[in-house]
């Protein structure tokens, strides 16, 4: 009976052990893919490549430098870029950019209060991703205006947009970011893991 309960024992903390180094690795495979930025980090851009695909995320000043730091009173911008450093052409599907609902453009005090987006989402025509090409080097580049003063809707691609009408921040920190799998193709029709993409930033 002793042998029986050591070898139930035995295979118990081989189960745990192997839950454990799964666990830990796919929590090294989700920091591989949190992409964080601060006033305190080293470069105000998020730039990363995975599998010779580019993304690059960042607030733009007015100036059009990157920037975690800003004036009261300053207009600044976002800028998200895709871009394709294979030797092949691929086709990219901009869903993040086609959305009210997720967190893309969306800016959070540190409160954790939604602040809200720079634009209201109107829709998109229904294309295939086959209308989205990105040739070699090419970047697909989306560009937005926290305060957007423009008054008729405009379009990006094939979404339709038109300003929320937002007001400059006031001193304090804010952040802002979005977690996306992106979709492309290629030979095959193929997703990125889950990518986190955060930048804190401060009004002062």
């Amino acid at each position: 009976m002793k042998k029986i309960k050591l070898k139930r024992y035995a295979f118990f903390l081989f189960l745990l052990s192997l839950c454990l180094v799964l666990l830990g690795s796919a929590c090294v495979q989700d920091d591989e893919y949190l992409w964080e930025i601060s006033p305190d980090s080293k470069s105000a851009v998020i730039q990363k490549e995975v599998d010779d695909i580019e993304f690059k995320f960042c607030l733009l000043n007015e100036e059009g430098e990157a920037a975690t730091v800003f004036k009261e009173g300053e207009s600044f911008s976002f800028y998200f870029s895709v871009t394709n450093n294979r030797d092949k052409k691929l086709y990219f599907y901009p869903d993040f950019a086609y959305s009210n609902e997720n967190a893309f453009c969306r800016i959070y005090n540190s409160e954790g209060q939604d602040i809200g987006k720079p634009y209201v989402f109107k829709g998109a025509d229904k294309i295939g991703i086959g209308a989205y090409p990105l040739n070699v080097g090419e970047s697909c580049i989306f560009e937005q205006q926290w305060r957007d003063e423009r008054d008729s809707i405009w379009r990006w691609r094939y979404g339709y947009y038109e300003s929320a009408k937002q007001e400059l921040l006031t001193k304090g920190n804010y952040n802002t970011g979005f977690n996306q799998r992106f979709e492309f193709s290629e030979d095959t029709h193929f997703y990125t893991d889950t990518i986190s993409l955060k930048i804190n930033f401060r009004i002062e």
